[in-house]
């Protein structure tokens, strides 16, 4: 959230799967970050959710090492990419600006 508060981004933190699904209910969030493994619900599972409340919301995935089984499935649900942890936080935020910046432009055009 730090990093990319730093950047101008409106951001929102959710300690499990209910309130993740409650803040893109109500917030509408361009770009969400998902950690496959969050307190009560699968990360597969709140990805399914978020693209039925608005399929435009861009999802990259944050998975261990020893889930990457999951990432076929999650890119299958519409995740755009993922980044096994531990991650490089400075390339995530690289990753993050240009979905975001891709986003704009294509609002503008």
């Amino acid at each position: 959230m730090e990093v990319f508060s730093s950047e101008g981004y409106n951001t929102f933190q959710a300690a499990n799967g209910k309130i993740a699904l409650e803040i893109v209910n109500s917030d509408k969030p361009d770009l969400v970050l998902l950690d496959m493994k969050i307190p009560g619900m699968d990360g597969l599972e709140i990805l399914k959710h978020i693209k039925e409340i608005d399929p435009d919301i861009k999802v990259i995935m944050m998975t261990a090492y020893g889930e990457l089984d999951m990432i076929k499935e999650a890119t299958d649900l519409g995740a755009l990419m993922h980044f096994t942890k531990p991650f490089d936080i400075d390339e995530m935020r690289v990753a993050v600006n240009m979905q975001l910046r891709d986003d704009a432009k294509n609002k503008c055009s």
